[in-house]
């Protein structure tokens, strides 16, 4: 996830066994796991057809100073802006580790 006023680049990373990262462009990094039911609610999100009907970019204009999101799943990018959230790709960030994509520097 990149972008922002701040210049935000942060890279959250969940690996098949539910462990995750997060790093940000100041170099922290944050670590956890998810537990077996969220991991399962985040895998059915990016296996659901709708998903995959999720356009790989944003169709619309750029918010400016708005944020830019990367999802990589499955050898498939997907990539969103501020404007560009349809139910499905949401319905992934939900899923995500602490609420979502990581948007403070």
């Amino acid at each position: 996830m990149t972008g922002g006023f701040a210049g935000v680049d942060n890279r959250l990373v969940v690996h098949e066994d539910g462990g995750w990262s997060v790093r940000s462009r100041s170099g922290s990094t944050r670590t956890g796991r998810m537990g077996a039911a969220e991991l399962a609610e985040l895998r059915a999100a990016l296996q659901d057809p709708a998903y995959a009907r999720v356009p790989d970019r944003p169709e619309g204009t750029p918010v400016h100073d708005g944020f830019e999101y990367s999802v990589t799943y499955d050898d498939r990018l997907v990539v969103a802006g501020d404007r560009d959230r349809p139910a499905a790709l949401q319905r992934v960030f939900d899923a995500l580790p602490e609420g979502g994509p990581p948007t403070s520097p």
